[in-house]
């Protein structure tokens, strides 16, 4: 679900505690979680309801003066569609801010993360690529997306992802524009140099 960051600071702060969407099939789940840039934002509720069951209380708990303003807001499609009723709050901050900033990492700690890089090498089964793109985050912070992914000809919706893998493991940090290694991202590829150094020594 996008949702805009105008509206996630407005749900941070308490001020929004409901969202309305219009979709064929729900696009989340009640009792489920959202990872944003502003933080962890928890799905309490989910139902479909008719325009004429939703209340101007709702349109206010949503951000609006009225219920004809959020009206508006919810076009219908030339496909049939269902409005949902959204119970949104925040959850609490990023927990890969923290761990982004952890370079302290014990030998197992690195074996771990180098094991999970590893397995994302051979799933993507382009060889090591996980190596290859912190190296190349490493060496052209701040370089927007495009740029980056055309380097190693790929597109952004192809390259992307991939780079939300490593920072999913806290090694990484988004940039406007581009990217950068967080510290653990940087002994993290410390690591690596050193056993591919290691092994073309043998």
């Amino acid at each position: 679900m996008l949702i805009k960051n105008i509206i996630l600071d407005k749900i941070k702060a308490g001020e929004i505690s409901l969202l309305f969407r219009r979709w064929k099939k729900p696009g989340v789940k009640a009792g489920g979680t959202q990872m944003t840039q502003r933080g962890v934002f928890a799905i309490d509720g989910v139902a479909v309801v008719t325009e004429r069951k939703i209340t101007v209380e709702d349109a206010i708990a949503a951000g609006f003066t009225s219920k004809k303003d959020l009206l508006a807001q919810l076009i219908e499609r030339d496909e049939p569609t269902d409005i949902y009723r959204i119970a949104i709050r925040f959850a609490g901050e990023d927990p890969r801010k923290e761990l982004r900033q952890n370079a302290e990492l014990s030998p197992d700690e690195v074996a771990d993360i180098i094991a999970k890089l590893h397995k994302l090498d051979i799933a993507c089964k382009r060889g090591r690529w996980t190596q290859m793109y912190l190296q190349m985050i490493h060496d052209q912070p701040n370089i927007h997306a495009a740029i980056l992914a055309e380097q190693i000809g790929l597109d952004i919706p192809h390259f992307k992802p991939w780079v939300r893998k490593l920072k999913a493991l806290g090694l990484t940090e988004s940039l406007r524009p581009g990217y950068r290694l967080s510290p653990r991202g940087e002994k993290i590829l410390i690591c690596l140099r050193e056993r591919s150094h290691g092994a073309n020594l043998s």
